[in-house]
Order: C-alpha cells, then sequence, then structure tokens
C-alpha cells in the first residue's frame, strides 16, 4: 500500500515534470511568434507557468509564504499583460514581418 508521503512525492515531481514540458513549449512560443498578440499570451502563459512552480514548491516545502509570493507574481502578470493589450490596441494587430518589412520601406522613403 503507497503511504501519504510516497503519493505526495510523486505528485510534486509529476507535477514539477509537466510544469517543465509547459515552460519549454511556452518558450518555444515566445520565440517563434509569429505576431505580437501571440507572444504577449505566450509570456503572460510563462507567469502562470511560474505560479505553478512557486505553488508546488510551496507544497513541498510546506511554507505558506510561497503563497503570497504567487499572488502578486499574479498581481504583477495581469498588470503587464494589461499594458502589453493597451500596447497591441495602439499599435494594430501586425504581423512581425509586415512590420519589419513597412519599417524597411519608410527608411527607403526618407533615404531616396
Amino acid at each position: 500500500m503507497i503511504d501519504a508521503a510516497a503519493l505526495l512525492e510523486g505528485a510534486v515531481l509529476l507535477s514539477l515534470t509537466l510544469l517543465c514540458l509547459s515552460f519549454i513549449l511556452t518558450v518555444i512560443r515566445v520565440v517563434r511568434g509569429p505576431t505580437l498578440p501571440d507572444r504577449i499570451l505566450a509570456l503572460d502563459m510563462l507567469v502562470a507557468t511560474a505560479i505553478g512552480f512557486i505553488a508546488v514548491i510551496g507544497i513541498k516545502t510546506g511554507y505558506t509564504l510561497y503563497v503570497d509570493i504567487a499572488i502578486a507574481l499574479g498581481l504583477v502578470g495581469f498588470l503587464a499583460t494589461v499594458a502589453f493589450a493597451r500596447f497591441i490596441l495602439a499599435r494594430g494587430n501586425v504581423r512581425d514581418d509586415d512590420f519589419d518589412t513597412a519599417e524597411t520601406s519608410n527608411a527607403e522613403k526618407t533615404d531616396g
């Protein structure tokens, strides 16, 4: 029969493994894009993954201080997402390649 400590240790190990996989896949989405909103959504997902890491570490160690840290990180992540959303609203939904092309054509117009 499995005791409670072994079950908790297995659950912590499984959750940390899944969080690491989620972190890696999210970093790939941040790097690949293709649009700025995709990258911002991936950064928001990184904050959620970090909150998950903090929660699992808090459960493993038994310190309740980690809950406060996770709540603070959640608030900061929410404010960052709102700020990025306002930035996108002001800029418009433009693909990064289109934005680079527009900058190049604008530079050619001013040079020529």
